[in-house]
């Protein structure tokens, strides 16, 4: 029989990456309980609830209570570990731009007075007939990898609440969608200040929910916004020359639907997106402005597949903000970049679906108004920061091969690849190891995690 390999390299990560986020903590024994609820995470096969998580780690005769009041704000500082987590992912930055996306999600909640709860639609109904539930509304804005071999992946960088006007709250004020993105973007500007990187670029890419005006005139200095927009969206050239002084607008501009019924002024791009050479007929309009928005040129971008015999896909129109060179204003970064990005969006969804059917996002009960919040932010965190581990260790497309004999495994390394091997690394010849908790909780030794492991594997890494 077979077993799972054992990498050490994903430990070394891990444990190099824990140790950056100790000073955030105050006390030790804090950051000791932080360490064993990332753990029980990756062991945990039930629900992810606190109590499940120290059942699987054998704290079933001890007081649970402490577990929960973990998730406050003095022993939780989430604010400061995802600072902490930033000056970790700007490691893997060596450019003057940083890729973000921005989307918002829900999780369901069967507390009526839960903090943030409040009617929602449900995404698990039918589209035709959408139903609703009790949910909370969170806004997520995640670090894209930089490209390798046309691949990149969603790494959680900041999850924001958005609660509803008519949600329950106490603690939490009101927040769209826009409002919450327009923060969050604020949040990564000073703190790419305070850790010295405030001559960044940022690019965020997002759905059609950020084609917003209001979003548009508040965008932060240095943000570049790629946002998807409709396809009967109204907009106007910038006025020219010989008009009245005072005029915002320009003549009417054409709808993305008129533009894609055009002919003529397409351009072929070619591009690697997940191991694949994609061909893209793509037509530049601009600059632009919105209605409610005269004072931000955009340019519009509209996107079709190459047709192949009668089936082509459906266009896609792209917003984008345009900066000024020369007195002119042009496209803040290369066609092809921008493009690449715009597909790579949907890793987000990824993300969004992994933390909910595997991770257990919002399945942890807190029935205080700071841990309903701080409960769903652990489990973003913990997550990020497992995954930044693994993308430490293996980059993009060197991870390790699958135990099968029927498939060799992808291109790029699965989730599922990622979660087998924290698992088989911590049972060792798949035999459950439970840890003495309350004797490694007073003596904070860290080297049990990597009990399963050969020490003549581990090569340099010391404790």
């Amino acid at each position: 029989m077979g077993s799972i390999p054992q990498d050490p390299r994903l430990l070394n990560a891990l444990l190099t990456l824990l140790q950056a986020f100790r000073k955030v903590f105050r006390q030790q024994r804090v950051y000791n309980r932080m360490v064993v609820l990332l753990v029980g995470e990756v062991l945990t096969l039930a629900r992810h609830t606190v109590t499940q998580i120290l059942v699987t780690l054998g704290w079933v005769e001890r007081d649970w209570s402490a577990w929960y009041r973990f998730f406050r704000k003095r022993r939780f500082p989430y604010g400061a570990l995802a600072l902490a987590l930033l000056a970790q992912m700007l490691e893997h930055v060596s450019g003057d731009v940083l890729v973000v996306a921005g989307d918002a999600t829900t999780t369901p909640r069967t507390g009526k007075r839960m903090e943030g709860v409040g009617w929602l639609p449900d995404p698990r109904t039918a589209p035709f007939q959408r139903g609703l539930s009790y949910r909370q509304r969170w806004f997520h804005l995640a670090w894209l990898t930089p490209p390798e071999g046309g691949y990149s992946r969603a790494i959680p960088l900041l999850w924001l609440a958005a609660f509803t006007a008519k949600a329950k709250r106490q603690k939490q004020p009101v927040r769209s969608e826009v409002q919450a993105a327009r923060i969050a973007l604020r949040w990564l500007r000073m703190a790419l200040r305070a850790l010295g990187r405030g001559g960044m670029t940022l690019l965020m890419v997002g759905d059609g929910r950020y084609d917003q005006v209001s979003l548009w005139q508040r965008l932060p200095w240095g943000v570049i916004l790629l946002a998807r927009s409709a396809r009967n969206r109204r907009l106007f050239f910038l006025p020219e020359p010989g008009m009245r002084p005072n005029r915002k607008y320009g003549h009417p501009a054409p709808t993305p639907a008129q533009v894609w019924r055009e002919r003529r002024g397409w351009r072929e791009v070619r591009l690697q997106v997940r191991g694949r050479q994609r061909h893209l007929q793509v037509k530049v309009v601009g600059p632009v402005v919105r209605r409610g928005a005269p004072n931000r040129p955009l340019f519009l971008l509209v996107v079709r597949g190459k047709q192949r015999g009668r089936k082509r896909r459906p266009p896609l129109p792209f917003l984008v903000n345009a900066v000024s060179q020369g007195g002119r204003w042009v496209l803040p970064l290369p066609l092809p970049t921008l493009l690449f990005w715009a597909w790579q969006r949907w890793e987000i969804e990824v993300v969004h679906r992994e933390l909910k059917s595997t991770f257990g996002l919002g399945e942890k009960q807190s029935w205080h108004p700071e841990g309903a919040v701080r409960t769903v932010q652990w489990s973003a965190w913990a997550y990020a920061v497992l995954v930044l581990a693994g993308y430490r260790a293996w980059g993009l497309q060197k991870g390790p091969r699958p135990p099968t004999r029927w498939w060799h495994g992808g291109r790029r390394w699965s989730l599922n690849t990622l979660w087998r091997a924290y698992r088989a690394a911590w049972w060792g010849g798949h035999r459950f190891q439970p840890v003495d908790l309350e004797r490694w909780l007073s003596e904070g030794d860290l080297r049990w995690l990597q009990a399963p492991v050969e020490q003549a594997a581990l090569g340099a890494a010391r404790l």
